[in-house]
């Protein structure tokens, strides 16, 4: 293929280790490690798209086997890395385990493992998104990642390391790989943009940056696409850009939240309605207006820099202005709205409305908060000007102090109005042990958790206030919120409710089954349960019910 013809993620993907940015210490100590010829059994690369796990995987496999050695690798011409570079060394075998998850994939992998390399000095796995194999794959594998031939090295890449087994990363040289700064970033794809000769502004640049959140494939996708979006003698500038990527101008939020404090609907819903209108989907509305309210919030606390490029000088000095008039608790409350609003955009099937809805659900939350600060400042002043003299000082104690004496009717009829209502008695000695919970579970007819209790909990400890179990897969989700709130609703107590590595006692059900498994046996061995099983010796024996008139 023409390397003209490629996307700028492959046309400038690194081929050495110099050419990359972001993860210079994996670099030096990959590097080192070569040098010192101390190399691993395997390798494992771990973190977001885009940063250089795959890429990274490739050098070291071009590194191990290069013909000229590390010092010099890939300086003069090497077969090698030439066939490594175009995933055509056979030796080198890069599988995606998204594909092959099964465990006959890494048998077949462990059998290729047998033999030596044919050109390389080393035969070397790459197993792309590792966390994908199944757990019989994993453990198929674990014996020879511990204890490869000299000449086998695995190297592994994964965005999700929390679903590879510890045996698994226990057994690797683990490196964490980390988002590339913002700064670095917007040179990297400066400098490609120079090399393609686009016209492309600095804040086009930066706002590819922000949108990229750190992976340089997704930054090189989104200047090959706004590359291409533009004829050749037309700079591609911010407003184009926005319109390109569908993200909006910072100061149309700015000014948004400005009239939300201000109370003014009409122009709070026209400003949405046009930010909408430019394609902008409610979710990144969403994410962009928490940003701007944690912005508001920490605004003092921040620089310019530290924005990432988010905002410009003109922003940064106007949301720094309008967080002095704001009160830290009206931010927090938009914050918390805006949070469980963004839950709602998946419920409703007009995200669009919900949005509007929560916009003028902000501006009554902070007229709400200004009147409150209204009231109280009046209240205050209305304080100060009362200057307590002896007489009023007189009366205030007069009247405070308890008269024992009999009311008349005005003072009784007052009293009946303040009388509050008889508040439903509550028996706190009601639960003592876990057969009395169950008992009120039957008694006030909470029948699905009396189920869960009986069926999927297995106690450990009970004590006043506090219940300790275990319990099964089936346990219900919401088991301990539920039942927390009915505790609380019939005691009038909090309890604690605490899961145990224990095992703890049978459940409820399981000793049930066991006691009838064991009558079942006594009634086996009786004389007269033999006799009919003579008679009828196709009968089964399905239950057996006491007689409580005569059980003893």
């Amino acid at each position: 293929m023409n390397n003209n013809s490629k996307v700028l993620a492959l046309k400038y993907r690194p081929q050495t280790f110099d050419d990359l940015i972001g993860q210079e210490v994996v670099a030096e100590t990959i590097t080192n490690s070569i040098k010192a010829d101390k190399i691993p059994n395997a390798y494992l690369f771990t973190g977001i798209r885009g940063i250089g796990k795959t890429t990274i995987a490739r050098i070291v496999a071009k590194s191990l086997n290069c013909l000229n050695g590390i010092e010099n690798k890939c300086k003069n011409k090497c077969e090698n890395c030439d066939a490594i570079t175009n995933s055509n060394h056979i030796d080198i075998l890069e599988m995606d385990a998204a594909s092959k998850t099964g465990v006959d994939d890494v048998r077949d992998l462990i059998e290729f493992s047998r033999y030596g390399p044919t050109s390389a000095k080393y035969k070397i796995f790459i197993i792309d998104e590792v966390h994908m194999l199944s757990k019989q794959a994993f453990n198929a594998l674990l014996k020879t990642l511990e204890e490869p031939p000299e000449y086998l090295k695995f190297i592994f890449a994964t965005t999700e390391i929390k679903k590879i087994p510890i045996t698994v990363v226990s057994r690797c040289q683990r490196f964490d790989l980390s988002r590339i700064k913002s700064s670095e970033l917007f040179e990297f794809i400066k400098n490609i943009k120079e090399k393609e000769n686009g016209k492309v502004s600095d804040e086009a640049l930066k706002l590819i940056v922000k949108i990229s959140e750190g992976s340089v494939r997704d930054a090189l996708s989104l200047l090959d696409r706004a590359l291409l979006s533009l004829d050749e003698k037309t700079e591609l500038d911010l407003n184009a850009a926005q319109k390109i990527f569908g993200y909006f101008d910072k100061s149309q939020l700015i000014n948004l939240f400005k009239l939300i404090l201000r109370g003014d609907e009409e122009k709070v819903i026209n400003i949405y309605r046009k930010i909408y209108d430019q394609g902008v989907e409610p979710k990144v509305f969403m994410n962009d207006f928490l940003e701007i309210l944690y912005y508001f919030k920490n605004i003092n606390s921040l620089s310019l820099e530290s924005t990432n490029f988010s905002l410009n000088d003109e922003e940064f000095s106007k949301i720094k202005e309008i967080s002095n008039q704001v009160d830290t608790e009206v931010l927090i409350l938009f914050w918390q709205f805006a949070i469980s609003s963004l839950e709602e955009l998946d419920i409703v099937s007009n995200q669009h409305l919900s949005i509007e809805m929560f916009l003028i659900r902000l501006m009554h939350l902070s007229s709400i908060k200004l009147n409150k600060n209204i009231d109280q400042e009046e209240n205050n002043k209305n304080l100060d000007n009362q200057i307590p003299n002896e007489e009023n000082k007189q009366k205030f104690e007069d009247n405070s102090r308890t008269v024992d004496q009999i009311k008349n009717i005005a003072q009784e009829e007052k009293q009946k109005l303040e009388v509050k209502p008889e508040m439903k008695v509550i028996d706190k000695n009601l639960i003592n042990s876990f057969d009395d919970l169950l008992n009120v579970c039957t008694s006030k007819k909470e029948i699905k958790l009396k189920y869960e209790l009986e069926k999927n909990v297995n106690l450990v400890k009970f004590e006043r206030n506090r219940i300790e179990i275990s319990f099964n897969d089936n346990l219900d989700k919401d088991f301990v919120k539920d039942l927390s709130t009915k505790l609380y609703e019939w005691t009038a107590e909090r309890w604690i409710i605490t899961f145990s590595k224990s095992k703890g006692e049978m459940s409820v059900k399981e000793k049930q089954k066991n006691k009838k498994d064991e009558l079942m046996n006594e009634v086996k061995n009786l004389e007269i349960y033999k006799k009919v099983m003579e008679k009828f010796p196709d009968a089964e024996l399905i239950d057996v019910k006491l007689n409580e008139k005569k059980e003893d």
